[in-house]
């Protein structure tokens, strides 16, 4: 009796059908086998993953929320948005950027891009598929991904859905006095409509810098909060990329040397930007990237706006009232609106039930690169690393190797295959 249980447990047709009985429990579900993996989010990580993948010959299924790939530079970015760091170091694997295109790609060619990198691999991601609940049935040995009309079964789940799918907002005392419109920078595009109003933007990321500047183009009167210290960095040096020099320089010396010469070039280019109420933190900027995951600005002229008066610069906010905003200083100033730049979040911990992979947290994985892609029963991130689009493209490479081997070797991924199993596919 016990070997006949034991066959059962690892018969694969035992264990499909075990899972086609159970989703009786969702009565509006109907249940999906996929073959290979199933990767969650159609944005860069979700595509790279599929494509390499595809490279090696193993077909995957992906699930995305919205109506289309890369829903987050489609509708949660500003118009004069470009790539930060220069093409080569953004592009995904197999496929370089169109050799027309400048060192540093617009929003609108980015997105052109990976319009063209899904073509070019035949990529059909399922769209509108909000992933609701996945969890690994320990008694069949997949994963069970649900959305709020399917239920897709596999052996791997790729976690895709990336750093930035959530809006970070923070709350002020008085806040729901405040007589102004106040909005992330997920729904700016422009400062067209601020043209001639004085703005606070909150947070001074790459992101919060870049806006500022963009309202001064619109002839707005932005002020900038300033809440902690921050490395900015000009963008080149030498005529040469930042980050380009940085990585080369890693090769022949350790990262606080590096750091010191950063520093100190940046010093020359841009002067002391204490001077400006931009303080530096202790760590160099990439000991403390390497450390706390905390990306240094690139300068893209918003430093000299502050210089010439364009842009103010305040520190942290105490609380608003009607029409202003007191600052842990005590000073006292009127706005028409605020602008948050305060980031995103990962939203993995609302849906995938997993704690050893992912850190409830943050959700993020709790391990970093080159170990945070892989966790137990078939789980893997992309697109977690804090690294950019290079460190999702060096994850979505060793996923795809990963997943390839099992699927080169275990007999039982080509059995399953085409074959009944009381499960749509």
């Amino acid at each position: 009796m016990e070997e006949v249980e034991f066959k059962k447990v690892h018969d694969p047709f035992f264990q499909l059908n075990m899972l086609s009985s159970t989703t009786t429990n969702y009565p509006h579900h109907h249940c999906v086998w996929v073959s290979g993996p199933i990767i969650v989010g159609a944005g860069p990580s979700g595509l790279a993953a599929a494509a390499c993948l595809k490279n090696h010959s193993v077909p995957a299924m992906i699930l995305e929320q919205a109506n289309c790939i890369a829903s987050l530079w489609h509708f949660r970015t500003y118009d004069r948005l470009r790539l930060h760091l220069p093409k080569q170091f953004c592009q995904l694997p197999l496929m370089p950027f169109p050799v027309d295109f400048p060192t540093y790609p617009t929003k609108q060619q980015f997105l052109f891009y990976l319009e063209s990198y899904a073509k070019n691999f035949d990529l059909n991601p399922v769209f509108n598929a909000t992933v609701v609940n996945a969890e690994f049935d320990g008694r069949s040995g997949f994963w069970r991904v649900k959305t709020k009309v399917t239920e897709y079964v596999s052996r791997w789940l790729i976690v895709a859905s990336g750093e930035n799918a959530a809006e970070v907002v923070p709350t002020f005392e008085g806040m729901n006095e405040f007589s102004g419109p106040i909005l992330h920078t997920s729904s700016y595009k422009s400062g067209e409509c601020f043209e001639h109003k004085s703005v606070l933007v909150v947070g001074c990321g790459n992101s919060g810098m870049e806006v500022c500047l963009d309202l001064c183009n619109f002839n707005s009167f932005p002020s900038l909060v300033v809440r902690d210290s921050l490395h900015v960095l000009p963008q080149e040096m030498f005529g040469i990329s930042t980050f380009a020099l940085s990585i080369w320089l890693l090769k022949w010396f350790p990262v606080r040397i590096v750091d010191r010469f950063l520093l100190f070039v940046s010093r020359i280019i841009i002067g002391d930007t204490s001077r400006l109420g931009l303080h530096r933190p202790k760590h160099g900027p990439l000991e403390l990237k390497s450390i706390y995951g905390k990306t240094p600005v690139l300068d893209v002229g918003t430093l000299a706006k502050i210089r010439n008066g364009d842009i103010k610069v305040y520190p942290k906010i105490k609380k608003l009232a009607c029409n202003s905003v007191e600052f842990v200083d005590g000073r006292i100033e009127n706005f028409d609106a605020i602008i948050l730049a305060t980031g995103y979040r990962s939203n993995v911990p609302t849906w995938l039930k997993d704690t050893n992979l992912f850190s409830e947290k943050d959700g993020l994985p709790k391990k970093k690169l080159p170990e945070g892609w892989k966790g137990d029963q078939g789980l893997y991130a992309v697109g977690f690393s804090k690294r950019g689009l290079l460190g999702t493209s060096v994850e979505a490479i060793c996923v795809a190797e990963d997943i390839a081997s099992q699927w080169n070797s275990d007999g039982r991924c080509e059995f399953l295959q085409g074959q009944n199993t009381g499960i749509d596919s």
